[in-house]
């Protein structure tokens, strides 16, 4: 996906998806912020998230700062469950990062784009607008051998005002409701065996009773992780689309963020992420859970 054959809305003073070349162009403006988000995910032997600062310390785009989900996320729950914290601690760490009035932000990460949409929902969520996610991230920054840096940054600290959109995080009895809701489609951000309960990954099988199956993977090109043209995506979100409400939802809402970021893109305009995900819903043995497509 890229601007020139995309037309796509603007949430702010700059488009939410940018390219490589325009945040080269960029890099100097006063008052645009790069931040690197990312959080690295080891699968063996078991499953475990970990910052991504140590990667970005030896490598980064030049003059960009780190933001560190798993501090910035709710400090009463587990850190792995990347909970939206309060208001006050996500302003306090946003403007200790530089992000605050009169600023503009370009969010990266050096995985597949779902850990710098889930930064960019958190801030469209406490009512910033002024953030894009670089697309393709640091994978696409490196594969066109773009500038790289590895000197310590820092943006001067500035005041994050909060203004909370409560419509854009679903909790767990909403989603319920949802299930009986026509006018209301889920979507799980997360892989086709899990969402057919042929994998065991959040406590227990399966996928909440009607939701479609839209992956945070099959979204991307996999060798330069942009996003694929928009006439693909519409197609993939196409059910999404014609639905008055969508909640996305995946394990602890990282992946979902992603989804909700694409259909923000493509224009839905009535999108929530399901912040507990499938971490919460599965502890609650009450909660259904169905098998297969």
């Amino acid at each position: 996906m890229s601007e020139s054959h995309t037309r796509m809305p603007e949430t702010g003073t700059h488009h939410p998806l940018v390219e490589p070349a325009w945040l080269e162009e960029h890099l100097d403006d006063p008052d645009l912020r790069v931040v690197d988000a990312t959080v690295q995910v080891k699968l063996w032997p078991f499953p475990r998230v970990k910052s991504g600062r140590r990667g970005f310390e030896r490598a980064h785009i030049p003059g960009a700062a780190f933001a560190d989900l798993l501090k910035i996320s709710d400090p009463e729950r587990p850190s792995y469950t990347f909970t939206m914290p309060t208001a006050e601690w996500f302003a306090d760490h946003m403007g200790r990062l530089g992000i605050g009035d009169g600023t503009r932000v370009v969010l990266y990460d050096a995985r597949e784009n779902m850990w710098a949409a889930r930064l960019w929902w958190m801030l469209r969520t406490f009512g910033f607008d002024d953030a894009a996610v670089l697309n393709g991230g640091w994978t696409a920054w490196r594969l066109e051998d773009r500038p790289v840096s590895s000197k310590p940054c820092a943006y001067p600290a500035a005041t994050f005002t909060p203004r909370v959109r409560p419509e854009l995080i679903a909790d767990k009895g909403e989603v319920l409701t949802a299930i009986d809701d026509s006018t209301t489609c889920l979507v799980n951000a997360l892989g086709r065996r899990q969402h057919r309960g042929e994998r065991k990954e959040y406590g227990a099988r399966g996928h909440i009773p009607g939701a479609k199956n839209v992956t945070a993977w099959e979204i991307l090109d996999r060798k330069t992780m942009r996003y694929r043209p928009v006439e693909e995506l519409r197609k993939l979100f196409r059910p999404m689309l014609e639905a008055e409400r969508v909640i996305t939802y995946c394990g602890g809402g990282i992946a979902s963020s992603s989804d909700a970021f694409v259909l923000h893109l493509l224009g839905h305009r009535n999108v929530a992420v399901y912040d507990g995900g499938l971490i919460e819903w599965s502890a609650d043995r009450n909660l259904p859970l169905e098998l297969g497509e």
